[in-house]
């Protein structure tokens, strides 16, 4: 479980990439101070499995299945990713309930510059509408955000000062690819609404 608190900006240092699988090899410092064979790192979203580690970064197993439902399958050495370590049981909710596991991708469509802020245009691909409301949580490569508006098949989202300096969303521009993990109570509820209108019918 994470809260969508990008911890650590870290850097891609190689991939090795297999028939349907990669291993991932990444420099963050920070997330492995405390890290285990087995522990869970968020990677722009995504939740991983450390499988070595030492003091400057750790490796970790991507799935064929991870690979098609995000973006991860695009990295090159070189990259900057969002590190989140899981949540610990007295820690703080900073963002809201994430879960590491990515729904789909979106595609950066515009930027738009403020003061001190930018806001986002994305797409929202159309299994997700459902799920996203404007004012509402949702996690864009791991850092949680809130809606400010939505339609039938894009979204928007502002960005303060921290989020722009202290994660990749920072540097992204128009056409970058990133994970969508969409609220899971709102997945919560539908499942059982749908399932309570089966029982009645």
């Amino acid at each position: 479980m994470f809260t969508g608190i990008v911890e650590e900006l870290g850097t891609v240092v190689a991939v090795e990439h297999g028939p349907e699988s990669a291993v991932l090899r990444i420099d963050g410092p920070l997330v492995v101070a405390d890290a285990t064979h087995g522990a869970s790192i968020a990677v722009n979203g995504v939740c991983l499995t450390v499988t070595t580690h030492d003091e400057a970064g750790f490796a970790v197993d991507v799935m064929a299945e991870t690979l098609r439902r995000s973006s991860l399958g695009t990295l090159a050495p070189g990259d900057r990713v969002n590190l989140e370590r899981a949540m610990r049981a007295d820690g703080r909710f900073g963002g809201h309930v994430v879960q590491g596991h990515v729904d789909g991708t979106a595609t950066i469509t515009g930027r738009t510059p403020g003061d001190r802020w930018e806001t986002v245009d994305l797409t929202l691909p159309a299994g997700l509408a459902a799920y996203v409301v404007e004012k509402g949580s949702i996690t864009v490569d791991g850092v949680s955000l809130t809606v400010s508006h939505v339609g039938d098949d894009a979204f928007g989202v502002s960005l303060i000062p921290t989020t722009l300096e202290l994660t990749t969303l920072g540097h992204k521009g128009i056409g970058d690819v990133v994970n969508l993990e969409v609220d899971v109570i709102a997945k919560y509820v539908e499942r059982l609404l749908s399932h309570r209108t089966e029982v009645l019918s």
